[in-house]
């Protein structure tokens, strides 16, 4: 049994830590196994020899690259552990672990940490995912394409057996994901992942669950730091021997959103030490630019449009400088909180009192355009009526949004970058 802890980045706080360097591929001539896979397993005496024996097998004859595989028993009470000894004695590249306590996401957790290469990936002792996609999961990560990948059984191109119940409890659980935490991967707990070890080493001290919710934790926040996520549609027979118990996973996947939505509403996560140093560029543009603009025009337009209603609502009341200076006001401080976490990425309190005086600043002059351009409108035409005054504004609005972009990204929010996931899909 493998027992020496392989010195890594986990013993330090993820807040020392730089960005991660550009991905690059790894090399053919990789000293040490390029892949371990770890099967995690629970009281598994009946599948686990023949699950480790057709996996070394299928790997043996079709995977490129020098692998090792590693049984990790988490406090298997039946001959689980006699037979992964066993196993791991006989078959050449075979390891195993054996933990105190149950849990996949444990059993996960420690098999990655200890292992030193450099991508690592885990399989269901069951196989319900056909292995000629294990090549395809790993490949984007070898060639540096990628930094996770994931097998979906609810893309296009998968092929799924399985009954009612557990097809519709696994869209609701995805489902619910992209409703409450907003996730664009489409399958968080299919039992067949891989991930570089240069970012697990920085994404594991972050996730907290150790059970069921691991995938999920580590996935979100994966895609909220912007790494790019590869997909394959697997073909995926159920098992109907499955012993996840529905409902007390459920409920705890469910108290593992609202932590995780909490964690990440208050910017508790240090997202900012799994950042790509350098970035990925979009075309010719810097890097950002072009999601910055898309994300802050969409602002902009709901900014606007709760301006002109502001502006309506208050002009009968106090007239035409007045109403523009209260509207322009109260769009403007919620325009800086929905750009500072949408556009520019920043969440927590950290700083956001001198981000919303500088956005202030950034109002006071888009008040002076609006302003000016509502004074020479009524000094040229002094009975201009309301349609007139309100395309003026959208006007002078649009040259004070281009000025308030500009500001606030190089004096408001310089150097941060609101990464997208970068999610691919291949085939299996």
């Amino acid at each position: 049994m493998r027992t020496v802890r392989r010195p890594a980045l986990l013993d330090r706080p993820p807040t020392e830590l730089s960005a991660l360097p550009r991905r690059a591929p790894l090399s053919a001539r990789h000293p040490d196994p390029v892949l371990d896979v770890v099967v995690p397993v629970f009281n598994e005496e009946n599948d686990l020899e023949p699950c480790v024996r057709r996996l070394h097998a299928h790997l043996a004859e079709t995977f490129p690259y020098s692998f090792r595989i590693t049984i990790a028993d988490n406090a298997s009470t039946d001959r689980t552990p006699y037979i992964a000894a066993r196993l791991a004695a006989e078959l050449p590249g075979t390891d195993w672990i054996r933990l105190a306590e149950k849990g996949r996401g444990r059993a996960l957790h420690a098999a990655w940490s200890r292992s030193g290469a450099p991508v690592l990936a885990y399989l269901d002792v069951d196989l319900s995912t056909d292995l000629a996609a294990l090549l395809p999961l790993v490949a984007p990560l070898i060639s540096g394409h990628s930094d996770i990948a994931i097998g979906t059984r609810l893309a296009r191109g998968s092929r799924v057996v399985r009954g009612p119940k557990r097809e519709i409890i696994s869209r609701c659980y995805n489902g619910l994901l992209r409703g409450t935490l907003a996730v664009g991967f489409s399958d968080a707990q299919c039992g067949f992942k891989a991930v570089r070890r240069d970012v697990a080493e920085r994404l594991l001290p972050l996730v907290e669950d150790r059970e069921w919710f691991f995938d999920t934790e580590l996935l979100v926040i994966a895609e909220r730091a912007g790494l790019r996520i590869h997909e394959v549609p697997v073909d995926w027979v159920d098992d109907p021997d499955s012993r996840v118990r529905i409902l007390s996973t459920a409920l705890a996947d469910l108290r593992g959103m609202a932590r995780l939505g909490r964690a990440l509403a208050c910017g508790r996560l240090p997202l900012f030490a799994l950042r790509r140093s350098g970035g990925d560029l979009d075309g010719d543009l810097p890097a950002g630019l072009a999601r910055q603009v898309v994300r802050f025009a969409a602002v902009g337009v709901a900014s606007t449009l709760c301006y002109l209603l502001l502006y309506t609502a208050f002009r009968p009341a106090v007239g035409a400088q007045a109403a523009n200076a209260l509207a322009l006001l109260a769009s403007a401080v919620a325009n800086t909180a929905a750009n500072r976490r949408l556009t520019f990425g920043v969440r927590g309190r950290v700083g956001a009192l001198r981000h919303h005086l500088k956005g202030l600043a950034a109002f006071l002059v888009g008040l002076s355009l609006t302003s000016g351009s509502l004074a020479a409108l009524h000094h040229a035409a002094p009975g201009a009526g309301h349609r007139v005054e309100l395309m003026t504004l959208v006007a002078a609005n649009l040259a004070a949004t281009l000025l308030r972009f500009l500001l606030l990204r190089a004096w408001v929010f310089p150097g941060h970058d609101a990464r997208p996931t970068r999610r691919t899909t291949g085939s299996s």
